[in-house]
């Protein structure tokens, strides 16, 4: 599957160039119904033996709700453009974009990955932490925006001609990118942009911190181990015995 899933992003790709997709034309649309076929079977299997887990133990409500999750979502949005077409007439304009959104199977290899779904369970995990970061970086751009706007917008009115124009100078410049499109002339302005790149760096920094952390707690939740017996946590730094007190006799022992 994940050699198939990558065989589908490659094609995709490769589509693009045309002297590439004018040779290739049949072998890319063998290789997409072949595809489609293997992942419609391998998402319908799974709608069908989820009743075994408990969560989804019911015929059909628990079917629905286990098409709803996000791998299933995902499976559903690969292989929905190549039906589309069949059920709804559009556009052909429309069709070539839609048929772009293949590339979303690339996602299925989350799938597959325990990279990935470890990934994922940190992203859970510190969703607060990093809804948190995000609310200050959006915060701080609306700020820098206005601030940057009262400095410039006499000097440069066009570049700097209202307060959502100056959002893209602040983004650009919290992530320390710097395209230099956007840039101040005042000496204000060029005070203001050295603040707002430190305090970029030091927000950006943030989400690196909360993943780095989280990865340190999985690998520590990996090395636990439990009792098979009552499911209470065994701590291995306990010293354990390695035989009996010599002062036993025989008997005993």
């Amino acid at each position: 599957m994940v050699v198939l899933i990558l065989l589908n992003v490659t094609v995709v790709i490769l589509e693009t160039v045309r002297g590439i997709h004018a040779v290739f034309l049949w072998e890319f649309f063998i290789i997409d119904l072949v595809s489609v076929i293997i992942f419609s079977i391998e998402y319908v299997l799974r709608i069908w033996v989820c009743t075994l887990y408990e969560e989804y133990s019911h015929p059909i409500t628990g079917r629905l709700r286990f098409m709803f999750t996000p791998y299933m979502i995902i499976d559903g949005l690969a292989i929905l453009p190549f039906y589309i077409p069949f059920i709804i007439p559009i556009d052909l304009r429309f069709l070539r974009i839609l048929r772009l959104f293949r590339i979303l199977r690339i996602l299925k290899l989350g799938r597959y990955s325990d990279a990935v779904n470890t990934f994922h369970r940190i992203l859970t995990r510190k969703k607060e932490q990093l809804l948190l970061a995000l609310s200050l970086l959006l915060i701080v751009m609306v700020l820098a925006s206005a601030l940057m706007y009262d400095a410039e917008h006499e000097a440069q009115p066009e570049v700097f001609a209202s307060i959502p124009h100056a959002m893209w100078w602040a983004l650009v410049t919290l992530a320390t990118v710097g395209y230099g499109d956007v840039y101040p002339v005042t000496a204000m302005g060029k005070v203001l942009s050295g603040v707002v790149v430190i305090v970029g760096i030091m927000i950006f920094a943030l989400p690196t911190a909360i993943f780095a952390a989280g990865f340190v707690e999985e690998i520590e939740l990996e090395q636990e181990v439990f009792c098979p017996h009552c499911g209470r946590k065994i701590d291995k730094e306990t010293p354990q015995s390695k035989g009996p007190p010599k002062d036993l006799d025989e008997t005993q022992k």
